[in-house]
């Protein structure tokens, strides 16, 4: 069966769905999910078995036309409004709490704050004042650091805008590893990112780099070189080349792997 993956933001969460209106990628559509009607966009649209993936329960009502589309801009600008005066409650009720982003499904049957924390909030009161005021179902939902940077975006420390505000759908694992297998300063300011955590580019290019260095020899490694044997280290895992400190002299030499042989 032909499915689609849709999100309703940018870079949010995914949810699959069945394609019923053989829509293509980039179209947007509306949806009827969680009991209330939303805007969606399509990510991809693909086969694939009831096996390969988790179907979501979404109802697809139609492609959005330039009354959804002019509705939909009209709920952002009111969930902006929505978020200012939210902060100001938040402060009036003493929680420490730092509101994101808001925003209206499209039939504003819900408003949608997104928010951080240090830990656990009792907002319930929050929610009544909130619910009083704006006429509508409220959530709250609490993100962390990462999601945070994903919902408002930035530029990342290589000038390109952030690579989860983008294009990234859910988060991956990142672990120091992976910039220790790449070779990469270990200070956490140059492998960071904007959320403080480690950057998910480490990730991308971390399968790569283990192959090539199951195909090296390891640091400290006894190895016959073609002026003798040494010990390497150093490499460059991309170029194949490593750096041998032969025996009897203070200064390495770098080879190229097919003029190392292991012991």
């Amino acid at each position: 069966m032909e499915v689609m993956e849709i999100r309703f933001q940018k870079a949010g969460q995914s949810h699959w769905a069945v394609n019923q209106l053989q829509v293509q990628a980039g179209s947007q559509i509306v949806v009827k999910f969680n009991h209330c009607q939303d805007l969606a966009q399509v990510v991809r649209a693909q086969d694939l078995t009831s096996e390969e993936v988790a179907l979501d329960e979404i109802v697809v009502e139609r492609t959005a036309v330039a009354t959804d589309l002019t509705h939909a801009a009209s709920n952002q600008a009111d969930a902006q409004a929505a978020l200012h005066q939210a902060r100001q409650m938040v402060r009036q009720h003493h929680l420490r709490m730092k509101l994101t982003i808001a925003r209206y499904t499209l039939d504003r049957h819900k408003l949608i704050f997104y928010f951080t924390a240090d830990g656990r909030v009792d907002f319930r009161e929050l929610v009544r004042d909130l619910a009083s005021v704006f006429k509508t179902r409220i959530e709250l939902r609490q993100i962390g650091v990462r999601d945070e940077a994903k919902l408002l975006g930035g530029i990342g420390p290589c000038g390109r805008q952030l690579c989860c505000s983008t294009f990234l759908g859910e988060f991956v694992p990142v672990s120091i590893k992976m910039a220790k297998n790449q070779n990469l300063s270990l200070n956490p300011t140059k492998i960071s990112g904007l959320c403080g955590r480690l950057m998910c580019c480490l990730q991308f290019e971390d399968d790569m780099y283990e192959e090539a260095k199951a195909a090296l020899p390891d640091y400290g490694e006894r190895v016959q070189t073609v002026d003798g044997p040494g010990k390497v280290v150093g490499m460059n895992l991309l170029s194949h080349v490593l750096r041998v400190r032969l025996d009897g002299h203070e200064v390495p030499v770098d080879y190229d792997l097919e003029e190392i042989k292991q012991h």
